[in-house]
């Protein structure tokens, strides 16, 4: 008879912990949805109204602030998740709940949450995964826009130098 960690046979994917991670992975998916596309009308805002300036400085400044606010809404998610352990009781307080869900958000960790809540690290890395992907898309969508008005601004100053140049 083979013999299992006591750690593997005592587990057993309950369905509340299935309820309780697809919802929370949901929630996480929605909010990062609805306040990435508030981001990106932002980034869409910015860019119009330094469209004149063509300015390159401008341009990595709206990337940057950019980041920051994607950065801030995945620090939010992990957050909601870090609520729910200290509430379940899985972790001891809000601050190692929030470091720790923090970690298994980027897929950096695992094996902090009790037995009974084991499947949500492995959600919450789904969570994490799917949200990085939909970030990078926007990061991506967003940069080249101002990459390209930074080469136009290279190459029109170059153009003028040519011309005074030559003349």
């Amino acid at each position: 008879m083979d013999t299992f960690p006591a750690r593997d046979v005592a587990y057993f994917i309950r369905l509340d912990e299935i309820g309780w991670g697809c919802a929370l992975l949901a929630l996480t998916i929605a909010i990062h949805g609805v306040v990435t596309f508030q981001i990106l009308r932002l980034t869409f805002v910015l860019r119009k109204r330094t469209d004149r300036a063509r300015s390159r400085e401008l341009g990595v400044g709206i990337i940057i602030v950019t980041l920051w606010l994607i950065v801030l809404v995945h620090l939010g998610e992990a957050f909601i998740w870090a609520v729910f352990f200290v509430w379940k009781d899985a972790q001891p307080n809000v601050f190692s709940a929030f470091y720790n869900a923090l970690l298994n958000y980027t897929m950096l960790q695992a094996g902090y949450l009790p037995l009974r809540w084991r499947l949500l690290e492995g959600m919450l890395g789904i969570a994490g995964l799917l949200a990085f992907a939909w970030s990078t898309t926007i990061f991506f969508w967003s940069a080249p826009k101002f990459v390209q008005d930074a080469m136009d601004s290279v190459k029109a100053g170059h153009r003028i130098r040519e011309s005074s140049a030559n003349s």
